[in-house]
């Protein structure tokens, strides 16, 4: 719920005299808005640029200037970097290619990066073999593999430069997040929460890649580096020591999943990352109860802040205690700066899985604002502000409704009303934007054992489009695009879609809001109005971000096409069983009749604009 306050936005003081905290190269090339050095942008998660020659008055006159095929059929997510270099480096689904491509000669292939990977990491890859990209700094590119190895690549000639052991795919850990570079360590977590993984962020050295510090989602203090006296929750310390192994039932922290896939974001003025961890491992609430009742199972589903150059957990806030639905916790943080009652307070905002759009304190881990962005969302009526917890509809909790009983219209799905695909920030309209899933979900949980590198899941989905709302005409439809105030906790205006739009978001300066659709539309929307402007057909489905950035003078668009992730499993891994995919075979199986599986690059810039 929405504290009585008087708030108003303001920008983010993004970089200003903060150099000295951060890596020097990627803060000096964020400060370029030519540039798109990250894959969020900047650091803050913003997905905003400030290039304007792409605006409401010119779009009429975008085209695609060339494409270029990855050659890999599978879902592509993430999207190309630009650093100023003349090359686009982008990366693509397992098994994890880089290609540096020349952007003045119609993508030239300047080097290529292929990997011998294990194939067998392949099916403990829960959603996809999907990968959301690169990181860069200082001439290297740093890219996580699907087999828990990190590399380093030399950016000029494509050369190894190191790598890193960061998991063990027999156990059934693997990865999909694209890094973070932060100071001079390169920061790493884990997928695997459906495999019963025990989920951990990890910072190498980025010279050398050897490991620097390591932090679980749980178990003891001493491994989640975290002091409860010191660090805190809801704005007070902890006080109670080894929650993340007191709060689950005898030895199941050590297979809780927590793992962190999302994405980080960082303050370079506070010193501290930012992320979210995912689902606590099994599926089943009654196996992670403790004494027979619910139990908190921290540290899963929280948001973490931990100081990059030690690990140590500033503050944390724990979403959804005990999960019953699947709702993980890893979607973007985006770091803006609010005024509360006339003060300054720097304010961490997220559109969460869980259907509530939150904003929080990021010094202290307050919560501000906690409000539905999704009107179907019905597992909770809304959180208490107190507590900062959810208050559980019981009608809707799989938990009360027992092991082996379906309980019906769950809203939202275990994809939550928002997955991981990144939102967009515009400091102009203070607002966010984001594809939204509208699915709701049948929810049966059994009894599951834990076997290591085998599915931990016990439950039993099926999925369905979002209940029509009074006076919608829209029925049957399953996603939309938002325009979100996060600081009044209210939708602004919205796009409805035929399916989830699962491709991040990007704002600019020229007035323009981008996103993707599955049916493989690159969309640009009045960033006020959210009235269409333009649209372009790409040769797959977007599950992708739409990247910006200008090169001898023109400005460019660049997004991956490629259908797949948890929405498009079934056209990615050829799947037909209704329940397979976790449920999203049977919710997306008429996907197959407006797309098909792809991997092209397709960059676009204005017909009339100057030649590069």
């Amino acid at each position: 719920m929405l504290k009585e306050m008087k708030y108003a936005i303001a920008t983010i003081g993004l970089l200003a005299a903060t150099t000295l905290q951060a890596n020097d190269n990627q803060l000096e090339l964020q400060n370029n808005p030519e540039l798109w050095a990250t894959q969020l942008g900047n650091y803050q998660g913003n997905r905003y640029s400030k290039l304007d020659q792409i605006n409401r008055d010119t779009i009429n006159g975008l085209r695609p200037m060339w494409q270029f095929s990855t050659g890999v059929l599978r879902g592509h997510e993430g999207g190309p970097l630009y650093v100023g270099d003349g090359r686009l480096y982008i990366h693509t689904p397992f098994p994890n290619k880089v290609f540096a491509l020349d952007l003045e000669d119609q993508g030239r292939i300047v080097w290529t990066y292929e990997p011998d990977q294990d194939p067998r990491v392949i099916p403990v890859m829960c959603c996809d073999t999907v990968n959301r990209g690169l990181a860069y700094a200082d001439g290297r590119l740093f890219l996580g593999q699907a087999n828990n190895t990190l590399i380093a690549l030399d950016s000029e000639s494509g050369e190894l430069l190191w790598e890193a052991t960061n998991g063990d795919h027999t156990k059934g850990e693997s990865n999909t997040m694209s890094p973070l570079v932060v100071h001079d360590k390169v920061v790493m977590g884990i997928s695997g929460g459906e495999f019963g993984v025990r989920g951990h962020m990890t910072a190498y050295n980025v010279e050398s890649g050897e490991r620097v510090w390591r932090g679980y989602s749980n178990g003891p203090d001493s491994d989640v580096l975290l002091d409860p006296q010191k660090t805190l929750m809801m704005g007070k310390p902890i006080g109670e020591a080894d929650l993340g192994v007191s709060t689950w039932p005898e030895g199941e922290w050590k297979r809780g999943g927590g793992a962190p896939w999302g994405w980080v974001t960082y303050d370079p003025e506070l010193d501290l990352i930012y992320y979210g961890s995912g689902n606590p491992g099994s599926w089943n609430p009654e196996q992670r109860t403790v004494n027979g009742e619910p139990a908190d199972n921290k540290w899963a589903i929280t948001v973490f802040a931990r100081d990059p150059n030690t690990g140590e957990v500033k503050w944390v806030y724990q979403k959804v205690p005990f999960d019953e639905w699947d709702y993980d916790g890893v979607n973007e943080n985006q770091l803006i700066d609010v005024e509360i009652d006339g003060e300054q307070r720097k304010g961490l905002a997220i559109i969460d899985r869980t259907g509530f759009g939150f904003l929080l304190d990021r010094e202290s881990g307050e919560l501000l604002v906690a409000e539905k962005f999704a009107p179907e969302t019905n597992w909770a009526s809304h959180y208490d502000m107190d507590t900062g917890r959810p208050v559980v509809n019981e009608e809707f909790s799989t938990f009360r409704q027992g092991v082996n009983v379906n309980t019906t219209d769950i809203c939202p799905t275990a994809m939550g009303a928002k997955n991981m695909q990144p939102s967009a920030y515009s400091p102009e309209t203070g607002l966010l934007y984001a594809g939204i899933n509208r699915i709701c979900m049948n929810y049966e949980p059994y009894e599951t054992e834990y076997v290591a590198g085998q599915p931990y899941v016990g439950a039993t989905l099926t999925m369905m489009p979002a209940p029509v709302q009074e006076g919608d005409g829209n029925k049957g439809r399953m996603g939309s695009f938002i325009a979100w105030d996060p600081v009044k906790g209210e939708v602004v205006w919205e796009i409805d879609e035929r399916f989830a739009v699962w491709s991040g978001a990007l704002a600019t300066a020229g007035g323009l809001a981008f996103y993707g659709t599955l049916e493989g539309h690159v969309k640009a929307v009045n960033i006020d109005t959210g009235e269409e402007l333009w649209s372009f057909k790409t040769p797959s489905g977007i599950i992708g971000n739409i990247n910006t950035f200008q090169h001898q003078g023109k400005q460019y668009l660049g997004v991956l096409s490629g259908v797949g992730g948890w929405a498009g499993i079934g056209l990615a891994a050829g799947l037909e069983d209704p329940e397979e995919g976790l449920g999203a075979v049977s919710a997306f199986a008429s996907l197959k009749d407006y797309t098909e599986l792809g991997g092209v690059l397709t960059v676009f810039a204005l017909s009339d604009a100057p030649d590069a």
